[in-house]
């Protein structure tokens, strides 16, 4: 797509004259940072905002949702399907608008040291849970030391004990809680003391493993808490009133937010309709106001339409995790002739039917420093948009699987999504046609599926990332040795050493080589299967305003509007 759509960051040139957000909400970036669109047809305007339109009487609306989280926890998921709850239900020390940009949430601002290691957040007075009672940044402190807890189970909690002091230690039972770097100085001041200077801390914050969750209520009900609508108490603009497992959640407005009185929709209806087609119908009969997922042979039609396709750029990669730790996977060769053996461009123009850019590798374009995206001339690995079937056939020949004789079967596993069901049932076809091989597909609802992922249970498996924070650092983590994010099991010790100095590094120059430096090394060694860099569709009624997306793929209704028709 021709449009780009900018993101002002955290991570911009402030008081310290390093790229990292530590200043108030004051202070403006020197260098805006920007994500480009997917090339393609430039995406639709969102939405104006409601200006002088009339309201509806009733501020209610209808969103369905097309897969179920595994847990809408915010201190135990990594998954996005859960994000629909956990950033309007939640809110953070920051939050992101609908421009992109970083902006104080329960924290009104924020400040660092000279070296990046000490960052104090001043939270608003006043906060609440959705039940009224004070939220404190005693409350920041406990869940931070309850993802810290291996009994807990997070599955992001390398996003905080990799980073704050005897966070590492506190999990693994060697320091106490008061030796962890997270205290609260008083009831409104909130201070992380990190291992290493961290530029971009301000906007690793944003994630929702850095939320509260209420002691109280998680205590009383322990892993139920997020079960009942009683017993799920956030502090977001919304709260949960009623549950429906498996069919519909409601939430209302939050009274007790601290920016109630700028939110206006007081009802929020998410329904679960997992056949994306049926849900598609729903929303053409009128029966629902808006649709997360669109068919991909609906999607051209939609757009002449103007049915209310919504586009937004996207900071993430689809790609097939490869397991490494298996054989005849934990072969570079082996890995590099399934990658050849793709064509891209018939997955992206023919299958998929979406507006993608080919990917050669798993960290997607996106990050710009000094003007240039940091994956501006980078190498393509030998990959092509097309198959390059005598490359891949060769590749294999010299794993030791001439014309794949040999070759085991493979095991193709995906998530259950008609769309995802295309593209595996494609590759299928491409492997078999141009390496010769066997290959079987197998599919799971998304709990199933991706705990046997995460568990090395699988051998290629279906999967995508989309950066919850814009910055590098977002991506780079998927491949470093036991990360909890790895699902790929690879290891390199030179990969995982030049992660380590981009953690570390100030300087927004050094930091922008070192991220190349990392992406060329780990890519040309093909652990995972990198398919298209992605861009966001979802579908909203005209009458709806206000909703936004950010390049997380995170949708916000905490500026919704629903106008008279």
């Amino acid at each position: 797509m021709k449009k780009k759509l900018t993101l002002l960051l955290a991570l911009c040139l402030v008081c310290t004259g390093v790229f990292a957000g530590c200043g108030s909400k004051e202070e403006k970036a020197e260098a805006p940072q920007t994500i480009d669109d997917i090339e393609g047809e430039e995406a639709e305007a969102p939405a104006e905002e409601a200006g002088e339109a009339a309201l509806a009487d009733a501020q209610e609306m209808v969103f369905v949702l097309n897969n179920e989280p595994d847990t809408i926890d915010p201190t135990i998921t990594n998954n996005s399907f859960a994000t629909p709850f956990l950033i309007n239900c939640f809110e953070g020390l920051v939050t992101y608008d609908e421009n992109g940009e970083v902006v104080p949430g329960n924290a009104e601002s924020w400040e660092c040291n000279d070296d990046l290691t000490v960052y104090t957040f001043h939270l608003r007075d006043g906060l609440k849970w959705s039940d009224g009672s004070p939220l404190t940044a005693n409350d920041y402190v406990y869940s931070a030391l309850r993802v810290l807890d291996p009994a807990t189970g997070a599955q992001y909690v390398n996003m905080i004990s990799d980073y704050v002091v005897n966070g590492t230690e506190y999990y693994a039972g060697t320091a106490s809680a008061e030796e962890v770097g997270i205290k609260a100085l008083d009831d409104l001041t909130l201070e992380f003391t990190l291992v290493a200077p961290c530029p971009y801390f301000v906007d690793l914050v944003s994630m929702w493993v850095y939320f509260p969750v209420q002691e109280a209520t998680v205590e009383a009900n322990g892993d139920k808490w997020t079960a009942s609508a009683d017993t799920y108490i956030g502090n977001g603009p919304f709260k949960v009133t009623e549950i429906k497992m498996g069919e519909s959640y409601v939430l209302e407005k939050n009274e007790n937010y601290w920016d109630a009185e700028n939110v206006t929709l007081d009802k929020l209806t998410y329904r679960y309709i997992l056949d994306v087609s049926t849900a598609l119908t729903a929303y053409e009969n009128g029966e629902v106001d808006g649709v997360r997922t669109i068919p991909s042979s609906d999607m051209a039609r939609l757009k002449a339409e103007n049915a209310g396709v919504q586009t937004v750029g996207s900071y993430g990669t689809v790609y097939y995790d490869i397991n490494c730790s298996k054989e005849p996977y934990d072969n570079p060769l082996v890995r590099k002739a399934l990658c050849l053996a793709i064509d891209r461009e018939a997955l992206i123009n023919n299958v998929a039917q979406l507006d993608a850019q080919p990917a050669f590798s798993f960290y997607a374009p996106g990050y710009v420093v000094d003007g240039k995206d940091l994956t501006e001339g980078r190498s393509d690995f030998g990959l092509s948009a097309n198959a390059d079937v005598e490359a891949a056939q060769a590749a294999l020949a010299e794993a030791g699987y001439p014309n794949g004789e040999g070759f085991p079967t493979v095991q193709l596993s995906f998530y259950s999504d008609d769309n995802v069901k295309k593209i595996a049932e494609a590759i299928k076809e491409m492997w078999e046609q141009n390496l010769g091989i066997k290959v079987e597909v197998s599919s799971a609802d998304w709990a199933v599926f991706y705990d046997a992922v995460q568990n090395g249970n699988y051998e290629v498996a279906a999967m995508g990332w989309s950066a919850d924070y814009v910055n590098p650092m977002s991506f780079l983590p998927l491949l470093y040795t036991d990360d909890v994010t790895n699902n790929s099991f690879y290891s390199n010790p030179d990969y995982d050493a030049i992660v380590d100095q981009v953690k570390a590094e100030k300087d927004p120059s050094k930091f922008a080589e070192l991220v190349k430096q990392a992406d060329e090394l780990v890519s040309a060694d093909y652990p995972v299967l990198p398919l298209y860099y992605k861009s966001n569709n979802y579908l909203i009624k005209d009458y709806i305003q206000g909703v936004y997306m950010t390049s997380s793929s995170n949708l916000y209704f905490k500026n919704a509007k629903v106008l008279a028709k």
